[in-house]
C-alpha cells in the first residue's frame, strides 16, 4: 500500500468516526427541546392553578392573573387565552382598590357635608376639595391620576347641575342618566352581536374585529357585557325613583350611590372572574408576515 492510500483511508476513518458525535449532539439538542417543552408545561400548569383559584375575591383574583401574563416579543403583554387577556384588561380598568377609594371619596364629602350643614355650596366645595386633594396625592407620588380625574370630573358635573337647580339632589341625575345611557349601549352591542366586552380581545390580538369569527368567543363576550349592564341597571331601577320622590332626597340618594358604586361593580367583577375562570379559549393573535 502506498503512503498517500493509506494516509487517505486514514482521513476517511477519522470522517466516520465523527459521524456519532454528530449524532450525539442531536440527541442533545433534542433534550434539550424536551426540557423547555417539560418547563412550558410546568409554567402552564401553574397558570391553570393561579386562573382557577378565586376564591379570595374579585380584586385579588384579578391580581393573580395579572401575575401570570408573559412578556410579548414586541414589550406587551401576552395572554394564552381569552379568559387571562379579560381578568387583565378589567383589572387595569378598575384601578384596583385604591381606584374605587377614589371614586368613593367625593361622594361622601359632598353628601356628608351636605346632610351636615344643608348648605349646597359648601357641600359642592367639600366635594371638589376632595377629588382635588386626592389629585395632588397622585402628582406629589408620581404615580397615574386617571381615576382621580374621573372623580374630579364626575363630581364636577354633578356640582353644576346641583349649583344650577340649588337642589342637592340633581347633583345625583348626571350618575343616574349616564348609567341608564351605559346599559341602553351595552344592551344594545349585545342585541347585533357586538359586545363590547369583545373589542377587550381585540385590543390583545391586535385585531378589532376578528374575534367575531368565532361563534365561541361572541357568546363569552355577550354574557360578560351583561353582567356589566346589571349594575348600570340596579342603579338606575333603585336610585331613580329616589330621585323622582317628593322632598329633599339626597340623604337617601348619597348612601344609595355609594354602596350602588364600587361595591356593586366589584360583585359584578366577581362574576365575570367566576366566569372567566371555567374556561380556557385560546387567542389566535394576528401572525406579522416575516421581511
Amino acid at each position: 500500500m502506498s503512503e498517500a492510500e493509506a494516509t487517505g483511508r486514514r482521513a476517511t476513518g477519522t470522517a466516520e468516526t465523527g459521524t456519532p458525535d454528530a449524532g450525539t449532539a442531536d440527541a442533545g439538542t433534542h433534550n434539550a427541546d424536551t426540557a423547555d417543552t417539560g418547563t412550558t408545561d410546568s409554567a402552564a400548569a401553574d397558570t391553570d392553578a393561579g386562573a382557577a383559584d378565586t376564591g379570595a375575591g374579585a380584586t385579588e383574583a384579578t391580581g393573580t392573573a395579572g401575575e401570570h401574563e408573559a412578556a410579548a416579543p414586541g414589550g406587551g403583554d401576552a395572554h394564552d387565552t381569552v379568559e387571562a387577556a379579560v381578568r387583565a384588561q378589567l383589572g387595569k380598568a378598575l384601578g384596583g382598590v385604591r381606584g374605587m377609594v377614589e371614586a368613593a371619596v367625593p361622594t361622601i364629602a359632598f353628601t356628608g357635608t351636605y346632610v351636615a350643614a344643608k348648605d349646597i355650596k359648601l357641600a359642592v366645595g367639600a366635594g371638589v376639595g376632595a377629588a382635588v386633594l386626592l389629585l395632588l396625592v397622585r402628582v406629589a407620588q408620581r404615580s397615574s391620576p386617571q381615576f382621580v380625574l374621573n372623580s374630579l370630573v364626575g363630581i364636577a358635573i354633578a356640582a353644576f347641575f346641583a349649583l344650577r337647580s340649588g337642589k342637592a339632589e340633581d347633583a345625583f341625575l348626571p350618575g343616574i342618566m349616564l348609567n341608564a345611557a351605559y346599559a341602553a349601549a351595552m344592551t344594545f352591542s349585545i342585541l347585533v352581536r357586538w359586545p363590547v366586552v369583545g373589542f377587550i380581545i381585540g385590543s390583545v390580538t391586535g385585531d378589532p374585529t376578528a374575534w367575531r369569527s368565532d361563534p365561541g368567543i361572541v357568546r363569552l363576550c355577550s354574557r360578560l357585557t351583561w353582567l356589566l349592564v346589571l349594575p348600570c341597571a340596579v342603579r338606575v331601577a333603585v336610585q331613580y325613583p329616589i330621585y323622582l320622590a317628593d322632598g329633599d332626597q339626597s340623604g337617601l340618594l348619597g348612601p344609595a350611590k355609594i354602596v350602588m358604586g364600587w361595591p356593586l361593580q366589584v360583585a359584578a367583577l366577581a362574576a365575570m372572574v367566576w366566569l372567566l375562570a371555567r374556561g380556557r379559549t385560546p387567542i389566535d393573535r394576528e401572525q406579522k408576515p416575516t421581511s
